[in-house]
């Protein structure tokens, strides 16, 4: 009668023929209680090619009659493929950074109330990290935070981006979202506005990216004017309310530091262009400090905003920030501006703030933070930097916009 034995001599040579469950140093075994069964956790990759050799031979004649060579990572290998082709992404962790406006002109006010502006934006490597899951519901998104003041339902742009998903796609994905908030509310850094473009980009990787960055990026316009922006590769030129996108090289080099100061007060858009006078606007083409920039580089005399003054009579205290820094600064930056409709100053060339922001009371719930400048490469998402450091003093406040 046919017996069947193993041969251990192919096997790992460090292997342990009285006890092989003790010859894989590399990993644990544990014991399936329920089936009797033993499977292994390797801690690091198994070597290549560990072969097991197994051999049924005739006891009787001595005849050797078949051997399997049995490779268990060619096998892992295979079942992990067919695993990875079965089964669809049901979570996804992306980066979510926010922007600033390295200068902002307001050209005219239009029939609609709005305004039209010719801007530089650019992405920075400060951002917001945002957990999707599936939601085996089926029925509704789930939003959560990590700190209190974001609104968690509809008014959320999140929420609205996924909604608008769905409307646009037909899609029946519902999401759990975690939102890792960093960045400020009421900055004039467009936190918000980046959130529903991520949000529109994820629900995009789970419907198998059935849209266009072209499509997701002209639908995002219904959500808000800043969110189309970050369709673009990094930096764009900008005009109309903020949606036309001219995607443009970045004309600013990647290392280039800054500082971001934001006090804890915002800057409520509404009320900055309420006190608006296009008279007392800059007279600069906004084409000529893009052309001067793409060919010098930053200077103070390119980082227009035609907001600064507006949002200063908002927030007074806001206008002496600015005047501090620049005393203080002595050189240290090539520029200090306001981003957007406010309040975060930037200074641009280093990523030290002044020292006086740390020492004086008046600034101690300040919002400080260093970033550079940041791209993206086609057809992937922004990638948070290593070298991103939050200096921040304080949490950032988002109480009091749905720009969270």
């Amino acid at each position: 009668m046919a017996s069947v034995q193993f041969f251990c001599h192919h096997l790992h040579p460090s292997l342990n023929t009285k006890n092989p469950l003790k010859s894989f140093g590399e990993g644990n075994f544990s014991s399936n209680p329920v089936h009797g069964s033993w499977f292994f956790k390797p801690t690091t990759s198994l070597r290549r090619n560990p072969l097991v050799s197994s051999m049924a031979s005739d006891s009787a004649a001595g005849r050797r009659q078949m051997e399997i060579v049995y490779d268990p990572d060619e096998r892992i290998n295979r079942l992990a493929d067919e695993i990875d082709k079965e089964a669809g992404l049901s979570r996804l962790s992306l980066f979510s950074p926010c922007k600033i406006n390295v200068f902002l002109r307001i050209t005219r006010k239009r029939v609609d109330g709005f305004h039209d502006l010719a801007s530089l934006f650019h992405v920075i490597s400060l951002g917001d990290t945002i957990k999707f899951s599936l939601s085996p519901t089926k029925k509704r998104d789930r939003l959560s935070t990590n700190v209190p003041g974001v609104p968690l339902d509809d008014k959320n742009l999140i929420i609205k981006a996924l909604k608008l998903y769905r409307e646009k796609t037909g899609s029946a994905n519902f999401f759990w979202i975690h939102l890792d908030k960093k960045v400020p509310t009421g900055a004039g850094l467009g936190g918000g506005s980046s959130n529903a473009a991520t949000a529109l980009w994820a629900a995009n990787q789970f419907n198998n990216r059935v849209a266009t960055e072209k499509e997701l990026q002209e639908w995002s316009g219904e959500i808000g004017s800043d969110v189309p922006f970050f369709f673009s590769h990094g930096a764009a030129y900008c005009t109309g309310r903020g949606e036309v996108v001219e995607d443009i090289p970045s004309p600013i080099p990647s290392d280039m530091p800054m500082i971001l100061i934001k006090p804890p007060q915002a800057c409520p858009t509404g009320e900055v262009y309420k006190r608006l006078l296009l008279d007392k606007t800059s007279s600069v083409d906004p084409v000529n400090l893009l052309e001067k920039i793409c060919q010098m580089g930053i200077s103070q005399d390119v980082c227009i905003n035609d907001l600064e003054v507006p949002a200063f009579e908002v927030l007074p205290n806001l206008r002496r920030l600015k005047q501090r820094v620049l005393a203080a600064s002595r050189g240290q930056y090539d520029a200090v501006f306001m981003s957007g409709s406010g309040s975060t100053i930037v200074g641009i060339g280093s990523p030290d703030p002044p020292q006086f922001v740390y020492d004086e009371d008046e600034y101690k719930d300040t919002f400080l933070s260093e970033a550079r400048f940041l791209s993206r490469e086609e057809n992937q998402w922004y990638i948070e930097p290593n070298t991103s450091m939050n200096l921040c003093q304080s949490p950032p406040d988002c109480s009091s916009s749905t720009e969270g």
